[in-house]
């Protein structure tokens, strides 16, 4: 889908911030309430924006201990990646997970309470997915950067 600089503009600021007003926004982009509310229903159609949600203080929830997991299957299988595909998305600490290439086949994000949940998932959740040849974990020290915004130029 081709987007106009007020296109880009418009998901730019929904991503700053998605409870601005559609008066609000107008105003911001000089356009009328009628056109930012359009060029929204259209982006929202098409599936650009996907959704809105309330982004939370990971400390405030008490899932502030960051863990990125290596996980490599027995056998790249057809079979081995779609049960567990399925089996991770079942998973609620997992909060990412990507299919990779290279040593490790995927590598999960994942938000625990701290070492002991942590500990406590990896036995009895993770490793007991079937077909799980080894995991590799690393421990957030600090969170340097975080943001959910798309680059948009």
């Amino acid at each position: 889908m081709p987007f106009d600089a007020q296109d880009l503009r418009l998901l730019d600021l929904l991503q700053t911030n998605s409870k601005k007003t559609t008066k609000e926004l107008a105003h911001v982009m000089g356009l009328s309430n009628t056109a930012v509310y359009e060029r929204i229903k259209k982006l929202e159609r098409s599936g650009v924006i996907k959704q809105y949600v309330a982004l939370l203080d990971k400390k405030g929830v008490g899932r502030n201990f960051t863990v990125f997991c290596h996980v490599k299957l027995v056998q790249h299988t057809k079979d081995h990646i779609a049960h567990f595909e399925k089996e991770v998305l079942k998973l609620g600490e997992v909060v990412e997970c990507h299919h990779l290439s290279g040593d490790y086949d995927y590598l999960l994000k994942i938000y625990v309470r701290d070492m002991e949940a942590y500990r406590n998932f990896m036995v009895t959740k993770l490793t007991a997915i079937q077909h799980i040849g080894s995991t590799q974990s690393a421990f957030t020290i600090k969170e340097v950067k975080h943001t959910t915004a798309v680059p948009l130029n």
